[in-house]
């Protein structure tokens, strides 16, 4: 359950990340609906998360509040990278610690349209889908220092 609500809490920040620059990033048609479609993503990934956890016993973690630094299209696509990235990272850091078939296929699941998004994101910006043959991953405290920037208390 507390591999999962992390999980959670990083697909709160990215679902709050892309309904807000949607609303308020003067975004092109096309990067708009990148964030559309992304964003929808995440919030079904926020539902299935919060549906396991619940499911296992547990309490869902609660949404945290956010602050991002996009004024433009351009920084928005580069946060975007950032987060999901990093997304894909702390998946492939928590795989591991999962012992049931279910939630790892559920995590795999999830981990590979992150990568996707993570894809479409770099795509947008010029730079090659995949610009390396391995995805790393990262520990606990890697993904909250790299997302430690957009958390408010």
């Amino acid at each position: 359950v507390e591999i999962l609500n992390f999980a959670l809490t990083l697909e709160y920040l990215e679902a709050a990340f892309y309904e807000r620059a949607a609303k308020e990033v003067n975004l092109g048609m096309e990067t708009h609906e990148i964030a559309e479609t992304i964003g929808g993503d995440e919030n079904e990934h926020v539902t299935a998360l919060e549906e396991t956890v619940k499911g296992l016993g547990g309490k869902p973690a609660k949404a945290p509040m956010v602050e991002f630094p996009f004024s433009d299209e351009a920084a928005f696509l580069q946060l975007a990278q950032t987060l999901e990235d990093t997304g894909v990272s702390a998946y492939n850091g928590a795989g591991p610690s999962l012992r049931s078939k279910e939630l790892l296929a559920t995590a795999g699941s999830i981990v590979q349209v992150e990568a996707r998004h993570a894809a479409r994101i770099r795509l947008a910006r010029k730079q090659p889908p995949a610009p390396d043959a391995f995805d790393k991953a990262l520990s606990t405290q890697q993904v909250l220092d790299a997302v430690e920037p957009f958390v408010r208390a």
